[in-house]
């Protein structure tokens, strides 16, 4: 029978770069679901070489640095980022993010560390 309901018992919960990451441990090769929780930015741009970042504020407002182009982002809205974007974030939101197909730290790349913006 299959699993239906990951809880965050379950879960695998760490900060990195300066946010809070909930992983829930589903086997799913295509996706993974993440929690993510921001008080002020992610300090690391990085990008992915196969999956696509799929982000939805539910909180908060922020403003996303892709491939050096600024997005304001806020509740409700929804960012697709796709492979080989590089990404990195101020603000505080509250996100669920879908990475498809489901991360494998091997095809993450670090591309530099991010100060935090003085003014903010």
């Amino acid at each position: 029978m299959p699993k239906y309901k990951y809880t965050v018992e379950e879960a695998n919960k760490f900060n990195k770069h300066g946010i809070d990451l909930t992983v829930y441990p589903t086997d799913i090769e295509s996706a993974n679901v993440v929690h993510v929780s921001v008080e002020k930015g992610h300090f690391q741009e990085f990008y992915d070489k196969e999956s696509w970042y799929i982000y939805y504020i539910y909180e908060g407002s922020g403003e996303f640095v892709l491939n050096d182009e600024k997005i304001k982002v806020e509740a409700t809205d929804l960012l697709a980022i796709p492979p080989k974007t590089r990404i990195h974030y101020f603000g505080k939101m509250k996100m669920v993010l879908t990475v498809s197909p489901a991360f494998k730290p091997e095809n993450e790349v670090h591309v530099k560390f991010i100060e935090e913006p003085k003014n903010g």
